[in-house]
């Protein structure tokens, strides 16, 4: 069969039998963009779309600019919905594979090895908490870009193909994401169904927002299902009340149909990796405790939890 680029016009002779199930998109070999496959493949050739189970709910926390809590966010996110009584994975795609860390633990396997299948579901899974087990990031990551890089098709569907088979399992699947916009990223998107994204209360991280909302319209053009869910202000620093309330107030005006209760700024949160602890074992009493369960309680939609 012919497929054809549309951005440079090129016609790729493909043998149909090679192309993997469930694609989407392929990247052309001339201009080296990225295109939907999808109405060009024959129905034959093609298998329904990874879908999740019921129960299970799949959430992405996302922003492309470091330094605004996502890592914080999805262990703090996780641990609470584990605390609730939930079974949690937490899938960790950043290379600094800073959420073993934040948990106290040094696994020697996790998403690398499971995408390569190195390593089987239950090999690279491990137990982090009760109810909430993790799949460890890290520098090998970065092997595994390449690896996506490289497929000529399906590329962006090799997470979802790979985690299809664990994640009903659980009841939520929250995924924490490296800064920028690389394959594992899209990667992602194409796997989850929710986005959750803190933000900083800073002009760039406002900045950074409004691109990353464009970027993600570019794949909700492939997968509709994506939305995103919840805006949360992270960093709420009420020393600086004026220019705080400007930047909640300018949050509100044009996402509120989004936003989840500020994080506020504390201590004691940005202490706790240090001891390989969540704030809820760390300081369970804490302003940062608090605002964590709230976020808990809002995810879940459920007010009852930890009465």
């Amino acid at each position: 069969m012919i497929i054809t680029c549309p951005h440079c016009n090129k016609e790729h002779h493909i043998d149909e039998h090679k192309i993997p199930p469930n694609v989407q998109m392929a990247k052309c070999k001339v201009c080296g963009n990225l295109f939907s496959v999808k109405s060009q493949i024959e129905p034959t050739a093609a298998q329904d779309d990874h879908k999740e189970t019921a129960h299970t709910r799949t959430i992405a926390i996302s922003l492309s600019k470091g330094g605004v809590g996502k890592t914080t966010t999805a262990v703090n996110l996780s641990a609470g919905l584990a605390y609730a009584g939930y079974k949690v994975l937490l899938v960790d795609t950043d290379t600094q594979g800073q959420a073993s860390y934040m948990l106290g633990l040094n696994p020697k396997g996790g998403l690398t090895e499971l995408l390569t299948g190195e390593l089987s579901r239950e090999e690279a899974v491990h137990k982090a908490r009760q109810g909430l087990w993790i799949l460890a990031g890290g520098r090998s990551l970065a092997g595994v870009k390449r690896m996506i890089d490289r497929k000529d098709f399906g590329g962006e569907k090799t997470l979802a193909e790979s985690l299809s088979d664990i994640h009903k399992d659980y009841d939520f699947v929250i995924v924490d994401t490296s800064p920028g916009w690389d394959p594992l990223t899209v990667n992602v998107l194409f796997y989850v169904t929710e986005l959750l994204i803190p933000v900083s209360l800073e002009v760039m991280t406002l900045q950074g927002l409004v691109e990353f909302f464009k970027s993600v319209s570019s794949i909700q053009k492939y997968r509709p299902e994506l939305a995103v869910r919840y805006i949360v202000p992270t960093f709420l620093d009420m020393r600086v009340k004026n220019k705080a309330q400007s930047f909640l107030d300018r949050l509100n005006k044009h996402y509120s149909q989004y936003m989840c209760p500020p994080v506020r700024y504390n201590n004691t949160i940005s202490q706790t990796p240090m001891y390989g602890k969540t704030i809820f074992e760390y300081a369970p009493g804490s302003k940062g405790a608090e605002d964590y369960k709230e976020l808990v309680k809002k995810v879940a939609n459920n007010y009852n939890l930890f009465k």
